[in-house]
């Protein structure tokens, strides 16, 4: 009575180790939302307001997207802000270019500073940023920011910041150096950072507490690798010169999402996280996908 049960067990097993699936084999147009800005960047999504926020670093302006297309200021004045997420308590916090910082908006609207140095040096210019549940931090600083000022560190660094407020260096490089997207992994056992100047990501991973070990090579874009997003399967999803580019866990090139204009960053949103916004130069596109993405 027992024997046909190991066939049954065997299918399942083969089912269980099926390929994966092309996240975005059916993947939708890219559709324009909104348009006109000057350059775009940092978009998130926050499930609490069920709305997306975005950032105008020319216009230092940041913008709430109430889907499907409302479109509100929602910060002037944001220092050329970059890079934006939520914390824990659903606080945006914002890469601030011209500031050279990073700072958070309170509930109240108020904005106070996070963190704007190393070892009593300036940061450059804080462009990227991405939170871990445990409350570590990483952040890329590269030095578009500093618009012809000296700087004030030893180089061009990706950067830690515990959650004591400890800060420590991830990736060191020099000047010439372009760290400037950054994610985790479902798991927040791996981070990737893209590098613009290489058009190559790299993947650290974590231990336990958060802690890096050395990078490795992870993915080569076709060139200008800029902001991430990463979906619930570990797909990373990357701006680059050829659209948004996909690769799977293991760094298998999927393929690629064509946009109208040369994206800057990306980030899931809508309700069902199946919605894939992408800031692009001067519009604001969304390309709905079959499969679910990380906030």
């Amino acid at each position: 009575m027992c024997k046909p049960i190991l066939p049954l067990l065997l299918a399942l097993a083969g089912a269980c180790a099926a390929p994966p699936r092309n996240p975005i084999e059916d993947a939708g147009p890219a559709e324009l939302v909104a348009g006109g800005f000057q350059f775009i960047e940092g978009p998130v999504w926050s499930p609490e307001e069920g709305a997306l926020f975005f950032s105008d670093i020319p216009a230092s302006r940041i913008h709430r997207l109430d889907p499907p297309d409302a479109v509100s200021t929602f910060r002037e004045e944001s220092r050329d802000a970059n890079g934006l997420i939520l914390d824990r308590e659903g606080r945006l916090l914002v890469c601030e270019h011209g500031a050279r910082r990073i700072s958070r908006t309170e509930a109240d609207g108020s904005v106070v500073p996070l963190l704007d140095e190393f070892e009593g040096a300036r940061l450059n210019s804080p462009n990227d940023l991405c939170l871990r549940s445990d409350g570590n931090l990483y952040f890329t600083d590269p030095p578009y920011g500093l618009r012809g000022r000296e700087p004030d560190l030893d180089g061009v660094h990706v950067f830690r910041r515990d959650p004591d407020g400890g800060m420590s260096v991830v990736w060191r490089g020099g000047f010439e150096a372009r760290p400037n997207g950054i994610g985790l992994s479902p798991d927040e056992r791996t981070l990737y950072v893209a590098f613009t100047d290489t058009g190559r990501i790299l993947a650290f991973e974590l231990d336990r507490e958060g802690v890096p070990g050395a990078g490795r090579d992870f993915a080569a874009t076709a060139g200008g690798a800029d902001g991430l997003a990463l979906d619930r399967h570990g797909n990373v999803y990357a701006s680059t010169s050829a659209g948004i580019e996909v690769f799977a866990p293991d760094g298998t090139r999927w393929g690629a999402i064509e946009i109208p204009e040369k994206p800057a960053n990306c980030a899931f949103g809508d309700p069902d996280a199946r919605s894939l916004y992408v800031t692009a130069r001067t519009g604001l596109y969304r390309v709905r996908l079959a499969v679910k993405g990380r906030y």
